[in-house]
């Protein structure tokens, strides 16, 4: 047996804290050193916080990130006992570019430094801009420093280690098929990898891959946390030629130590004769990569290691585990997401409770259970009475209703506040719209007046003005509640409804609204949430108002979304794709008003309403990011918006 013990360790890390992540870094180390590990790991930029964007252009920044990992290096000297070889990711200055870099450490001394490759620079990276890539054969010294930097392997006395950062693991041509071809058996991924919705399954298939076809130990490491619109799920993975042996929980803090067997790893690469016949072709006409020697490292089999026996103590039947319910799975995700979103307010700093503006509404009601269950992690050390009077005093509730507010949505807003326990008021702002579609009137010209959409706006303004000033003289924070389909046709006011602080749920269709709604119903029973689940979505700016009759039934303005703006079809393409999702039945009975023909009309309305309302959703606050498709010009969706869409009306359907 040749065993060596994995640490990893998931942590929250918040942009340029450098001093406070690496208190955790070091906390962690220790952690990890008690328990006897080889091997301990940290993620992607895991001393300055990740995406630090342009911050790097500081060269304070840098350096005193460099100056951290100096203190990192002491802290990992040990006088008596087992040394552990430490991965941590930091920016690195060398011969005048900047490198997102992973620096190996062992028993005080930086053993080497090893940059990153592949620079993503799509969807919400922008790495390209700052950063500068290794390659393959790198070889050089830090500048004033004893320290290798490039493309490295290190020799310990348990074994060959290579190191690589996230994007680099993506390409089946990356680092990790370099690193393992010159000898290295264990392969560490640190990653800062945002999360979205089924990147889980897509990260488990790929690492499982990579580490069977490069006949490898890998180990994977990822961030925790929110970080503006971005979260990071965190947890990691360790997999050994392509058997996953520990898959890490996610969405939390922690440390999680396994033993692996590294003469399992070598055994497979002799009896494996295709990677043996493709690594001696690869040696023969291949990159050498310099290999770094650490011969007081760590040693193999310390006796704190463990051979893995299976849970069942059986080599050949399978342990029995649940199998999870997919919808469940993605309801948990997608909420553990959001709740990871508020990590806004507390890495800000600048805010001391949450407000919500409440209409009775599905968006606002979904936004504040988020925040409730956010507030009950926040607070999940006090015993239950005194949980119950933190949130109180932590979430604010606000119903300002107006002439066409109904009773049964005023209800709605009552009764789920009281069953939360929240802080409610209810501040009438009828006066105050009268007031101010006179005051508008007097402003225009004889032959103008004030339009119906003017005084529906105007209803939606002055409770944006109200929050507002709310949050100026609380210090608390504004959630922004519109979802991503109204975000979408510009459903949504500007000075109103779509302004905030932060949104929780921008990036969210209508329809994962609704059924969001009905899987915390079924959960925790809150008849506030059966009672918004059986009203008609409405924006109650108007008498007897349905938004699906202002637009169109959600299911199908949820379609025209994704096919035109995640698939680029084109809108006869879309109508094609859509015709044979319902018939004209089908359609009828979401929309009892529904005609023959009217689903083309529908279409070019979506067409129409989202080109002319990229310059409202450009205005709109950051928002969690949980999917691929997403309405954010900065991270998501680069679209003019100075544009015509002539070029979409070139086809007839």
């Amino acid at each position: 047996m040749r065993l060596i013990k994995i640490g990893i360790a998931t942590i929250n890390t918040r942009v340029g804290a450098v001093v406070d992540n690496t208190e955790k870094i070091i906390g962690a180390m220790k952690e990890m050193k008690s328990s006897s590990c080889g091997i301990g790991c940290f993620h992607e930029q895991v001393i300055a916080g990740y995406p630090c964007e342009d911050f790097v252009q500081w060269k304070m920044f840098v350096d005193t990130q460099w100056n951290s990992l100096k203190r990192i290096a002491v802290e990992s000297r040990v006088k008596t006992g087992v040394p552990t070889v430490f991965i941590v990711g930091l920016t690195v200055r060398h011969q005048s570019n900047l490198y997102n870099a992973a620096a190996v450490i062992c028993n005080g001394k930086i053993c080497g430094i090893v940059p990153k490759e592949k620079l993503p620079t799509y969807g919400v990276f922008y790495e390209w801009r700052t950063f500068s890539r290794g390659w393959a054969g790198m070889s050089g010294m830090i500048e004033g420093e004893d320290i290798p930097f490039g493309d490295l392997v290190f020799r310990f006395p348990f074994g060959m280690v290579g190191v690589e950062i996230c994007e680099d693991i993506w390409s089946p041509d990356g680092p990790m098929r370099r690193r393992a071809y010159n000898g290295a058996e264990v392969i560490v991924n640190i990653s800062a990898s945002p999360f979205r919705l089924g990147i889980v399954d897509t990260r488990r298939e790929m690492i499982s891959t990579r580490a069977a076809d490069n006949q490898v130990t890998l180990v994977y490491v990822n961030q925790y946390g929110g970080n503006d619109s971005l979260v990071f799920d965190g947890g990691g993975y360790v997999n050994q030629n392509g058997l996953m042996i520990a898959e890490l929980p996610r969405w939390r803090e922690g440390i999680v130590c396994e033993d692996v067997d590294l003469e399992r790893t070598a055994r497979l690469r002799f009896e494996n004769t295709t990677w043996r016949t493709d690594c001696e072709a690869f040696l023969k006409y291949g990159e050498r990569v310099s290999v770094v020697e650490v011969p007081e490292g760590p040693q193999p089999n310390h006796p704190a290691c463990m051979f893995r026996i299976p849970e069942n103590k059986s080599f050949f039947i399978p342990v029995e585990r649940p199998v999870k319910n997919a919808f469940e799975c993605y309801c948990e995700d997608l909420i553990a997401a959001l709740i990871c979103g508020l990590d806004y307010y507390e890495k800000t700093g600048v805010f001391r409770k949450i407000g919500i503006s409440l209409s009775g509404g599905k968006d606002s009601t979904l936004s504040l259970m988020i925040c409730y269950l956010f507030a009950r992690k926040r607070f999940s050390g006090l015993d239950e009475e005194e949980m119950k009077k933190k949130i109180r005093e932590f979430i604010w509730c606000f119903s300002m209703p107006a002439q066409y507010n109904s009773e049964e949505t005023k209800n709605i807003s009552r009764r789920i506040c009281k069953e939360l326990g929240v802080t409610f008021r209810e501040i009438p702002i009828q006066a105050e719209v009268e007031r101010e579609i006179e005051k508008v009137g007097s402003m225009l010209g004889p032959d103008e007046a004030v339009t119906d959409i003017t005084k529906m706006n105007i209803q939606a303004r002055i409770r944006g003005e109200r929050m507002l000033n709310w949050s100026n003289s609380s210090g608390g924070m504004w959630i922004q509640t519109g979802n991503m389909s109204e975000k979408a046709v510009g459903y949504t006011t500007i000075g109103g409804d779509m302004m905030g602080a932060y949104s929780l749920i921008a990036n969210i269709p209508k329809t994962v609204i609704i059924a969001l709604l009905g899987y915390l119903y079924g959960r925790y029973r809150f008849q506030g949430l059966k009672d918004v689940l059986e009203t008609k979505a409405s924006a109650e700016l108007a008498d007897a108002q349905e938004d699906e009759k202002d637009l169109m039934p959600f299911p199908v303005l949820d379609s025209c979304m994704y096919l035109l703006v995640e698939e680029k079809k084109s809108p006869a393409v879309i109508y094609r794709i859509t015709r044979t999702m319902w018939t004209d039945d089908e359609l009828k009975k979401m929309a009892p008003w529904y005609k023959p023909g009217m689903l083309s009309t529908w279409i070019k309305k979506f067409v129409r309403l989202f080109t002319g309302s990229i310059f409202k959703w450009v205005q709109t606050p950051q928002a969690v990011h949980v999917g691929k498709l997403e309405l954010d010009r900065e991270r998501a969706l680069q679209l003019p918006v100075v544009q015509s869409r002539e070029w979409l009306e070139t086809e007839d359907f």
